[in-house]
């Protein structure tokens, strides 16, 4: 390992309107001391003195650091000639700190020879930026203390971008721009400088190595009551920095266990205790949505259906942000995170509620909630600003449920225009991430939709997802597996790779690939020959679906059939996508409650389909349960359900247009003249007469059915009198 660092210390300034300080030399030496004990750092010193007795060097306390001393190490650390440059570049400073904003706002670190009033002001951070951008070195450091360090690190600028090449930085700034940055009272070091020896301090996190996110996490917890507030961002992956025992470039022990599964199946990866603990190969896309978010208050996370959105936008974007490791503060954001529905607003509106009420509570809150977003982009404003956190993030995940499932043009423009207008007047305070399905960014565009479309192509505004690389493939199949320590058969990883190459949407198939490999797996190893007798990534998904169909018995055969076709929205110029419905809807004159609740158990039971608790808007009939396929990938893969749609998809249509004009009759209260028109009610009583074996109508569309017809007898009643 191959490791250098320079520390700066300066206590002396020639300019006497620039005190003279006492911690910075006592800093920069401690830094200097537990860098060479425990982070076989190669330290260099500055100001540098020798001690006569012992013939080391230390941090001066009295000597001068000019300004071309301060850059020529800087460059010999960053920019080192010859070809074996180090892994790791380390460059610590403790001294004064300068901002000017004569026009172009500018940060400094003062050197000795500084001249504030003659405007040399030392270092330019804006220099520092660009020696980092062209440094080839992949692990950059550097921490600031000084006073204005946030100014002066500049965070909207901190990452010069990879160049070419992915790069691992930590910067960490000793206070904000606005703020100064003191001694600690009760010792020799200041406050920041204090804290990073007790977090660097080894001893903490025995046989671990300390890295630059535990340390940050450290800091987080033991500054919380100082004046003032470090700032920190970390991009790319973990740094190692300290350690008490030789772990070199090893992993630490996993957990020894045979029951858990680290592999999701179809299902994503969450932002929850456990997912990300087991989500590998995105970290390279998951700090660069953190950069875009940082620097923007709108993302658009743009995929092919497979690619696996929902995960780096949980798992990798929002798992980080609640850690807040990598971007100072963020850990106390608030997260709001939605789906679009069928009625997008009522969603927005659920997604603002406070959770843990009372029932009653909850229903007046949810009341206040829906009076403000009737008011458009005035309330939903209204509800950010009146939220103490600093920032809000409202993430809406697959965001084409807008178009796929939202039938009203109107609600759905109105959706749109509340959003943006409300990023555009809340000044920064609320950040807007979306996740949708490539194939559907054209339906931004044809309608103005408040110019989402544009919006989301601006520069820095979208991220596609990119197929992951196969090293990227690699660790997202071995590491989970080195976690809990699950063999994996000598051939088997490359085999899987060769199978899924140039397939950019595999992610589900391989994860539910992997999922049965795990299911089969021998002495607690992965095996090659059970993944040849599942039919390979290909034939996994489709053979599992079909077995478990097989499994089940007639009735719950045709129940599962009338399931799946009823969790599919039919593409119009696309892909056909998955559809959620209420198990109250499956309820049919010919699928009885207990038949539904049966054939929905079995497979959810085989992570075929997924079940949540859906609070209804009004709360008059309270929580009810949403059923969903457990992936797209399904839809796509599954042989048998792709026949079935293909035999009944007019059918299907007519099903659709009948039992969408019974919920919409619902929703507007089951007034008289929303029920079916003569023409129209003549089709659908031609359908249910027609289709009532094959495609029954749900349970509210057969009454919404009979009702209008009951309707029209009845003005064909008062019409007769009229004419009598």
């Amino acid at each position: 390992m191959n490791r250098d660092a320079l520390v700066v210390g300066i206590n002396h300034y020639q300019d006497d309107n620039l005190r003279n300080l006492n911690a910075p030399a006592t800093d920069a030496e401690g830094i200097a001391l537990i860098l060479e004990e425990y982070g076989e750092f190669e330290v260099w010193r500055l100001p540098e003195a020798i001690d006569t007795d012992t013939h080391k060097p230390f941090v001066a306390k009295t000597k001068n650091l000019s300004l071309t001393q301060l850059k020529k190490a800087l460059v010999k650390l960053f920019k080192p000639e010859g070809r074996q440059i180090p892994d790791t570049a380390l460059f610590y400073f403790s001294g004064h700190g300068l901002r000017q904003n004569l026009g172009i706002q500018e940060g400094f670190l003062c050197t000795s020879d500084a001249i504030p009033e003659r405007e040399f002001n030392g270092l330019s951070l804006q220099w520092l930026r660009r020696l980092l951008q062209e440094s080839p070195i992949k692990q950059q450091i550097v921490w600031l203390d000084c006073c204005h360090s946030g100014e002066i690190l500049n965070f909207e600028e901190a990452d010069p971008g990879e160049q070419g090449q992915a790069r691992d930085r930590c910067f960490i700034a000793a206070s904000r721009e606005f703020e100064s940055s003191y001694e600690d009272l009760s010792s020799d070091y200041s406050v920041l400088t204090k804290v990073l020896l007790d977090g660097l301090d080894p001893s903490r996190r025995p046989q671990q190595w300390i890295t630059n996110y535990s340390l940050i996490e450290y800091i987080n917890q033991n500054l919380r009551q100082e004046n003032q507030r470090p700032v920190f961002t970390n991009f790319g992956s973990t740094i190692n920095l300290t350690r008490t025992f030789d772990i070199l470039d090893t992993v630490a022990k996993g957990i020894d266990s045979q029951d858990i599964c680290p592999y999701k199946g179809l299902e994503y990866f969450d932002c929850n205790k456990r997912d990300p603990e087991y989500f590998y190969g995105r970290e390279k896309l998951t700090d660069k949505l953190l950069d875009r978010i940082r620097q923007n208050n709108f993302l658009a996370i743009l995929g092919a259906s497979g690619s696996g959105k929902s995960s780096v936008l949980r798992a990798g974007l929002l798992h980080q942000l609640q850690l807040g490791r990598k971007l100072a503060g963020s850990s106390n954001w608030q997260i709001k995170i939605m789906l679009p529905g069928e009625h997008p607003l009522q969603n927005l509106a659920l997604a603002w509620l406070q959770p843990n009420l009372s029932s009653v509570a909850r229903a007046k809150q949810l009341q206040d909630i829906k009076s403000l977003l009737k008011q458009g982009s005035a309330g939903l404003t209204a509800l950010v600003e009146a939220d103490t956190v600093q920032q809000i993030i409202l993430v809406i995940d697959q965001f084409e449920e807008a178009f796929t499932l939202c039938q009203d043009t109107a609600e759905r423009e109105n959706f749109f225009q509340c959003l943006l207008e409300t990023l555009a007047q809340t000044d920064g305070k609320l950040r807007l991430v979306l996740a949708m399905r490539i194939d559907f960014f054209g339906k931004c565009f044809e309608r103005e939709y408040s110019d989402l479309g544009n919006k989301i192509q601006a520069k820095d505004n979208f991220i596609a997802i990119p197929p992951m690389k196969p090293e990227e493939l690699a660790q997202a199949i071995n590491k989970p597996a080195k976690k809990v320590n699950l063999a994996i058969e000598s051939g088997l990883t490359e085999t899987i790779l060769r199978d899924i190459k140039n397939s950019p949407a595999s992610l589900p198939l391989l994860q539910d690939t992997l999922t049965e490999l795990w299911k089969r797996r021998e002495d607690n190893q992965l095996k090659l020959s059970a993944y040849s007798q599942m039919g390979g990534i290909g034939g996994t998904l489709n053979q599992r679906a079909t077995e478990v169909y097989r499994r089940l018995n007639p009735e719950e055969q045709n129940a599962a059939k009338h399931i799946f076709l009823s969790l599919t929205t039919l593409g119009e110029g696309t892909e056909d996508t998955r559809r959620r419905v209420i198990k109250q809807d499956l309820i049919t004159a010919k699928h009885s409650s207990d038949l539904i609740d049966t054939t929905i158990q079995k497979l959810a039971d085989a992570k075929l389909i997924v079940t949540r608790d859906k609070v209804e808007p009004n709360l008059e009939i309270g929580k009810q349960v949403e059923i969903d396929v457990a992936h797209e990938t399904l839809i796509r893969n599954w042989l048998l359900l792709r026949q079935w749609l293909e035999e009944c998809r007019d059918q299907l249509r007519q099903k659709r247009k009948i039992e969408n004009a019974a919920h919409e009759w619902q929703a507007l209260g089951k007034k008289t003249d929303d029920l079916l028109s003569k023409k129209r009610l003549k089709e659908a009583k031609a359908f249910q007469t027609e289709q009532q074996e094959k495609y029954p109508l749900s349970k509210l569309a057969t009454y919404f059915i009979a009702q209008s017809n009951k309707y029209q007898r009845q003005e064909r009643i008062k019409n007769l009198g009229l004419f009598l």
